[in-house]
């Protein structure tokens, strides 16, 4: 793998280069040369946060850890990763959207699932035109971290989220 690292708040230093290349390094097993990983390492106080994010095909793998020593930080998210991979092989595989990205060897390997996927409930709504700004209201009213609407201006739907900091996102579809 090919890995850009990047600090945030923080320089980064041989020694963290050479524990994200040594605890990644695992992951090497499962992905072609090619294949980009992209590290971003954040001090914000007393938090030590890493992310990593290994865009493929169709789908991006990604995990981030926070916790008082960057060190830790890294080991948890490599092993975040490693189950991931595992745990979604078949179902990245099955969808043809990520064979290029993962070696053969990989591949050919049999990993039983460690959790299936099973929806236990679903529900029915009319989505009634509103702002962004009401679908927050709308969301906080419900104490749900998600609101999903369709855009009074462009009538698409779109989602509202809750962010860390009481701050909130939007996701509009782009096709």
């Amino acid at each position: 793998m090919r890995y850009i690292i990047s600090g945030k708040n923080i320089e980064v230093t041989e020694g963290l280069k050479n524990a994200i290349y040594e605890k990644l390094d695992k992951l090497d097993k499962f992905f072609a040369q090619e294949t980009e990983c992209m590290v971003t390492l954040s001090v914000e106080k007393f938090r030590q946060k890493a992310e990593v994010t290994i865009p493929m095909k169709g789908n991006i793998l990604r995990a981030e850890e926070e916790s008082d020593d960057m060190y830790v930080s890294i080991d948890v998210v490599a092993e975040l990763l490693e189950r991931q991979i595992r745990k979604f092989k078949t179902k990245i595989t099955n969808y043809n959207k990520g064979n290029e990205t993962f070696t053969s060897d990989f591949l050919d390997q049999d990993y039983e699932d460690e959790e299936e996927i099973k929806i236990i409930r679903s529900k029915k709504f009319a989505i009634k035109p509103m702002d962004a700004e009401e679908a927050c209201i709308q969301m906080e009213l419900l104490g749900h971290n998600f609101y999903v609407f369709r855009n009074a201006e462009t009538f698409e739907v779109n989602v509202v989220y809750k962010r860390k900091g009481n701050t909130y996102g939007l996701i509009e579809p782009e096709f």
